[in-house]
């Protein structure tokens, strides 16, 4: 008797299980370093920190690391992850942060306080993708900086000190502090007011880097936890329905073929 055709159907019989498994993980699955963007029209609950749209987001985890400058204690951060998670109106891109922090650091009255603060960095030109370190003199990096003071300001560097504050900054900031967390929020238009601003097309991912100080550990300047580029999921790509579909539609032919395979190995086993 030739077995060959039952040996078959047992090889595509473990493929399609293989593949009703995998394919729900492979369709929720989220590409390394993605930040999802989520389209939203309740611009009054995303300018809150707690604001109920910002249950429907979801939150991506974005590891900190030392940013190593060669500054006194440099290498000495304490922040070691932070939830990013973001949504865009019509009219505006929305950011917010959270991580952990067992003290509320919120002024400054003495040479020795520093105030908890959090900052996104975003290329100046959304095409490049700048130095991780504060961007460069050709490449500049746009920065969202907020500190527990409740100071923000929107910023303009092309390289390590040399920041510089952009006026008629349309940047929006808000943040609560909760049971040993900071949730802060940062908001501005999609245009970009000047050719120094980064302008959100939505026809293309942007990249994204934070930095988070911890004042009680007198963090400030470049003693910092910073990230690795990630970048928002603005633009087109692999996911969602269509991509989803495909992939059913390749597990639907591999079981109809299965199938088919598998009848006629017993048809010929019964010499049929």
């Amino acid at each position: 008797m030739d077995r060959r055709p039952l040996l078959l159907a047992a090889v595509l019989a473990l493929a399609v299980v293989a593949t009703t498994v995998a394919v729900p993980a492979m369709v929720s699955a989220r590409p390394a370093y993605e930040i999802p963007v989520t389209a939203a029209d309740d611009p009054d609950s995303l300018d809150s920190a707690e604001g109920e749209a910002w249950t429907e987001v979801p939150a991506a985890g974005v590891p900190l690391s030392s940013a190593g400058a060669a500054v006194p204690g440099g290498d000495d951060t304490t922040v070691e992850n932070v939830r990013v998670a973001s949504a865009r109106t019509d009219e505006r891109l929305y950011v917010r942060l959270s991580w952990e922090d067992g003290t509320r650091d919120t002024g400054a009255d003495d040479v020795r306080e520093f105030p908890d603060a959090v900052a996104v960095q975003l290329p100046a030109n959304e095409s490049a993708r700048p130095p991780i370190t504060m961007g460069s003199t050709d490449n500049p990096v746009n920065v969202w900086y907020w500190n527990g003071a409740n100071a923000s300001q929107e910023l303009l560097a092309g390289g390590p000190g040399t920041t510089t504050t952009l006026t008629d900054s349309e940047l929006r900031t808000a943040a609560t502090y909760d049971g040993g967390r900071w949730r802060v929020v940062f908001s501005r238009p999609l245009a970009g007011a000047s050719e120094n601003r980064t302008t959100i097309t939505g026809t293309r991912d942007v990249d994204v880097a934070v930095a988070v100080w911890n004042g009680s550990n007198m963090e400030r300047s470049g003693q910092k936890a910073t990230s690795e580029w990630y970048y928002l999921a603005l633009g087109p790509g692999p996911q969602g329905p269509p991509y989803e579909a495909i992939l059913w539609t390749v597990a639907g032919v591999a079981i109809v073929l299965t199938t088919l395979v598998t009848i006629e190995g017993v048809r010929r086993t019964r010499g049929e």
